[in-house]
């Protein structure tokens, strides 16, 4: 049975949501689902921009077939081809064969890639600023490569002012009813797993993500369409700057997050003493997380949001403990940057895993490492450069 949903009174929201799935990509944890979001146009001309993951084929296709009511499907908009948002598109093709494919011209190139049927004659290749005009719609497009895949592009309507922005601006997240961002807590209940998909999935391409908003600011935005999360509305402006702040490697946040990797729990007990302290010099929000049982993806995105980071990690077979190399290294591959850094090592014996995540650290751009790495050999015995580490990093946040 289908569950389609209007936006405006001739668009329409086609896709679904899965609760099933665990891992997103089969590497970050969704245990709020996701949603795929396709959307349909009724109008002289209709059009369906993307089309959805093969996990919910069946419920995409009710919901497309109810939304014709029995018209023919004359566009398919393809601003991403990203298996979870075309996995469905042969189906879509073979159910309506007078549809015509309008996509970039790489986006066209691999679709062949991943299926064996040919479009050839079927196909409209858009550049940067082209147009398509369907009756009382009419949309331009803009290219937006390596957000985050080289084919992106996004689609957007000048008549009801709607960004259709693929994989920007959208967030981990089954929609439960609710499909517009203000019918939700966005802020409190969606925001950690936006910017946890921003941070894991695109943060990479920061200045990728920087043009396409340079682009975006000359629009009158008053609905923001991503394929994933929900639909925004209103305030507009306050998802945005987020993205701006994101994309830029600005912190979200003056506060310190620190990354603890300790085998025995005196690493710990150091970050535990490091807390406390920089509570008592009125430091608001400190995060402290065990980079061992904290999933990765949370790990990174947390990094984005803090201004200071501290990493305090446990000598291990002569090197980094394992997990918070992992941790070091992904942040490395995600490009984070702009960053004050303190490091604290143990060691029993020979304590090495501050000289090498400071030499991860160094690789990675306008990074601030404080001087004075704490070195522990085994237990905490005294707590003095503990307390000058907290000072040193009150100081900064001032």
């Amino acid at each position: 049975m289908h569950c389609v949903r209007p936006i405006v009174s001739d668009v329409l929201l086609v896709g679904a949501s899965d609760r099933r799935l665990a891992l997103f990509e089969n590497i970050y944890p969704i245990p709020r689902g996701v949603s795929y979001n396709a959307y349909l146009v009724l109008d002289e001309k209709t059009v369906l921009l993307d089309t959805a993951d093969s996990a919910v084929s069946v419920r995409f296709l009710e919901n497309l077939a109810h939304g014709l009511q029995g018209r023919s499907l004359n566009y398919i908009i393809v601003n991403h081809m990203e298996p979870d948002h075309c996995a469905t598109l042969a189906d879509v093709l073979r159910l309506y064969p007078e549809a015509k494919i309008v996509a970039s011209a790489k986006a066209i190139s691999m679709i062949g890639q991943f299926f064996d049927c040919d479009v050839t004659n079927r196909c409209t290749a858009v550049k940067e600023g082209d147009t398509l005009s369907t009756g009382r719609h009419n949309f331009t497009f803009a290219m937006a490569p390596m957000v985050h895949w080289p084919e992106v592009m996004v689609t957007y309507d000048t008549t009801d002012k709607i960004l259709f922005s693929a994989d920007a601006f959208g967030t981990f997240g089954a929609l439960n009813g609710n499909i517009f961002a203000d019918e939700v807590a966005f802020e409190s209940e969606w925001l950690p797993d936006a910017r946890r998909y921003y941070t894991n999935i695109v943060g990479k391409y920061g200045p990728q993500v920087q043009t396409l908003l340079k682009k975006a600011a000359g629009l009158d935005i008053q609905f923001l369409c991503p394929l994933h999360g929900p639909i925004w509305r209103e305030n507009t402006g306050w998802f945005v700057e987020k993205y701006q702040r994101w994309s830029s490697y600005t912190p979200e946040e003056n506060t310190v997050a620190i990354f603890c990797g300790s085998v025995y729990g005196n690493t710990e007990n150091a970050a535990d003493i490091l807390a406390a302290a920089l509570a008592e010099r009125g430091v608001r929000h400190v995060a402290l997380y065990d980079v061992s049982h904290t999933d990765l993806s949370h790990l990174v995105a947390e990094a984005f949001r803090c201004s200071h980071l501290v990493f305090a990690s446990a000598t291990y077979n002569n090197g980094i403990f394992t997990p918070m190399e992992t941790l070091l290294m992904d942040l490395k591959a995600h490009n984070l940057q702009n960053r004050t850094v303190a490091l604290i090592e143990n060691g029993t014996w020979a304590p090495q895993a501050g000289k090498l995540m400071g030499e991860l650290v160094n690789g990675m751009k306008n990074m601030t490492l404080l001087e004075g790495t704490v070195s522990l050999k085994s237990a905490v015995k005294e707590r003095a450069s503990l307390e000058s580490l907290a000072d040193a990093l009150a100081a900064g946040l001032q």
